[in-house]
């Protein structure tokens, strides 16, 4: 197994309760395929360096897993077929990417505690 994060871009004319749901989706999905999640941060609502599909901002939203590499096709698949995703990006994490994640984590949650 690999790990893997996912940042995708949520589109901003839905409800906290709708973004929500559809994150819950993508993490269902993901636990259903066996993958294990490690981190989830939801960034919030942000502006677009663009506009995409005539919208200047959008929800953004992180997940980091460990995943077997079939699990991210589907995953990809699930993205493009829904109209609340405005764009996606997934990459395999290398050792030292994995490491860097891990010292973020524990930054934030030593803040979270302060």
């Amino acid at each position: 197994m690999n790990q893997y994060e996912t940042v995708f871009i949520l589109t901003p004319v839905l409800s906290d309760v709708q973004m929500k749901e559809a994150v819950e989706k993508f993490k269902g999905l993901l636990q259903k395929e066996g993958a294990e999640i490690i981190n989830e941060e939801n960034w919030g609502l942000k502006k677009l360096a663009y506009p995409i599909q005539k919208k200047s901002t959008g929800f953004y939203q992180l997940i980091e897993f460990n995943a077997a590499p079939a699990v991210i096709e589907k995953l990809e698949i699930n993205f493009r077929r829904d109209e609340r995703v405005i764009r996606f990006l997934t990459f395999k994490m290398d050792k030292y990417a994995a490491e860097y994640a891990a010292k973020r984590r524990n930054v934030k949650s030593n803040k979270k505690e302060d």
